[in-house]
């Protein structure tokens, strides 16, 4: 079948290997893309997905195979910039935005209007430009607005702004929906089907099951560097994709539980009137050992400034804070000497170091513990902490010296998570625990926390995917407004209940 004389196919990878000079990553791998459809491409974390979306993007080469791209065949040495030119665009889990820049600075980097004959960026046009493109697709943003301002899930739009303006024939969309609302969400939801009615592919990468079940004409779905299958119209199905991408059965209880009353036990940390100018006001709370304590809300709503606020690393304006009974004025420096753990919401940013080993990233917050007396690190005792956190999470590959930005999310999430279960810990915050996480790895750090709490260690999850949060917590509470909302504390919870409490709808009308 054809398309105005065109092949029907818009992209054809055929045998795809590649390796990083060590264990073969793809192997024989065929993808196919037509045009003007939406094609989610699944797999547990390590099955290959980045390394593919990273050869037709020409970040990275492959060793074998052939591809090719609306009828040309592209060379094995291929370039990013070469990929743009043919007509791809990528929005990737990780923003890549420049603070600093409004949103349409951002929108037309290097592709900036010109004032006529001159070599002059036209910002007054480069504006009107950017400010038509948000109002066509219905983004809550300002053509002027500054980057460094604007929350994730408004910098995530950014981000898709800036591909849509390439007027790409290949879109590839990286968990784009990891960081916004359920309405932004069904936004993107609606410009995707608008891309697919226009002639323009969607490659659609998450591993959130019900998006790929709705959005997609068709599924390919990878294992271990393989094609495992391309499921198809009625083939579609999350039970059927979960089946493919772990290989087994998933029989562990995801749903909701009932919250458990552990107030009996010692008070960790104490929070109480918490207050920061235009963020929080007023919050107290209490979190006891062994206990999971989750905080939902929308985006917005000030769960991850009140961590970073009791963990040390932004100032509060009043309040108090007690750690194990005693006053505390929190510092970076003085929660990490003291068994105190924080998981950061943007992990690339935020909670590793890529350019590094996993080694050298285990051993940062560590170096109390391999010293070796004089002030220098002992490699033999930063090595024995790597290969043990390692070993606790199952990171994969389990190779000390592999740099961490070359992992997948979910190994990167292992090595910021396992960097502090080698201490004696005694507190962790973890903010969302599983964003851009597979099936199987979000099994696996769900059983680390409640292992965590088995052992007598206090837990804070803050989360926006509700499942998790329920099924995780032992209590949980609702901000909105920088303000606790609503406090779930016995029986058992629904995520439709903290849905309503966080979107401000409780007892009494909406606040």
């Amino acid at each position: 079948m054809s398309t105005n004389g065109k092949s029907e196919l818009l992209l054809e990878c055929r045998g795809i290997d590649k390796n990083y000079n060590g264990p073969q990553v793809l192997s024989g791998v065929d993808f196919f893309l037509r045009r003007g459809e939406i094609h989610a491409l699944v797999g547990e974390n390590g099955a290959g997905k980045s390394t593919l979306i990273k050869i037709i993007t020409g970040i990275t080469n492959r060793n074998a195979g052939t591809i090719a791209f609306d009828g040309y065949d592209v060379p094995l040495e291929h370039s990013k910039s070469a990929s743009e030119k043919l007509g791809i665009a990528v929005i990737y889990q990780e923003l890549s935005l420049i603070h600093g820049m409004t949103v349409a600075q951002n929108i037309f980097l290097t592709k900036e209007p010109l004032l006529p004959g001159l070599p002059i960026i036209d910002i007054k046009k480069m504006n009107q430009m950017a400010q038509a493109m948000i109002e066509k697709y219905g983004f809550d943003l300002k053509a002027t607005d500054v980057i460094d301002r604007l929350p994730i899930a408004q910098r995530q739009t950014v981000e898709i702004l800036k591909a849509l303006s390439n007027k790409a024939s290949l879109m590839i969309m990286d968990e784009p929906t990891s960081s916004l609302t359920a309405t932004e969400s069904e936004r993107l939801f609606g410009i995707i089907r608008m891309l697919k009615a226009e002639g323009i592919t969607v490659v659609y990468i998450s591993h959130r099951m019900e998006e790929v079940y709705d959005l997609s004409d068709r599924v390919t779905v990878l294992r271990d560097g393989k094609l495992v299958s391309v499921l198809e119209g009625d083939e579609i199905s999350p039970a059927e994709i979960i089946r493919l991408m772990i290989g087994r059965e998933l029989t562990a209880d995801e749903s909701h539980h009932q919250m458990v009353d552990k107030s009996a036990g010692e008070v960790v940390l104490e929070v109480n009137q918490l207050s920061s100018e235009g963020k929080l006001k007023d919050i107290s709370f209490k979190l006891h050992k062994g206990e999971v304590l989750g905080f939902g809300g929308l985006v917005g709503s000030g769960r991850t400034e009140l961590m970073r606020a009791i963990y040390g690393i932004d100032p509060y304006d009043s309040g108090t804070i007690k750690y194990q009974g005693k006053p505390y004025a929190p510092t970076v420096e003085k929660s990490i000497a003291s068994g105190f753990g924080f998981v950061p919401e943007e992990r690339r940013l935020q909670g590793i170091m890529g350019a590094i080993s996993i080694t050298g990233n285990i051993g940062i917050p560590n170096l109390d513990s391999i010293s070796n007396g004089a002030g220098f690190v002992s490699d033999s005792k930063e090595l024995e902490l790597s290969n043990k956190a390692i070993t606790l999470l199952n990171v994969k590959p389990a190779n000390p010296d592999v740099l961490v930005g070359n992992l997948s999310g979910g190994n990167q999430q292992k090595v910021v998570v396992g960097k502090w279960l080698i201490r004696n810990l005694k507190l962790l915050i973890v903010d969302e625990p599983t964003v851009g996480i597979d099936i199987g790895a979000k099994e696996e750090m769900y059983q680390t926390i409640e292992r965590l709490s088995q052992e007598g260690v206090a837990v804070i999850v803050i989360s926006s995917d509700l499942p998790e949060l329920t099924r995780l917590s032992d209590r949980i509470i609702v901000l909105r407004k920088g303000r606790i909302i609503k406090e779930f504390t016995q029986g058992v919870v629904t995520e439709e209940q903290v849905l309503r409490a966080a979107s401000g709808i409780v007892e009494g009308g909406v606040q």
